[in-house]
């Protein structure tokens, strides 16, 4: 279950609490019975290493950067012969 931060607009209590998915959010503040507002913090999964990009699905290191060089180099010749093309 997730833990929230909360933050009373009236008092600046601020405190955690786990609450289900499905629970209401909290209004009312425990210490004063002001507002209470939910605090969003930064994310706490950061996504590093391999497995998440296209070419980490193929097998083999040989086989994973080649289809990224034909990919790149045939997008790359061929908006660069439109340009030239056009240029002429």
């Amino acid at each position: 279950m997730p833990t929230y931060s909360y933050a009373c607009t009236a008092c600046d209590n601020r405190f955690d609490i786990v609450q289900s998915f499905s629970d209401d959010s909290l209004t009312e503040c425990p210490e004063c019975t002001g507002k209470l507002r939910k605090l969003f913090n930064s994310v706490g999964v950061v996504f590093k290493g391999s497995g998440f990009y296209r070419t980490d699905s193929r097998g083999g290191s040989s086989t994973a950067s080649e289809p990224a060089k034909s990919d790149s180099s045939s997008s790359s010749s061929s908006s660069t012969s439109t340009p030239a093309a056009a240029a002429s």
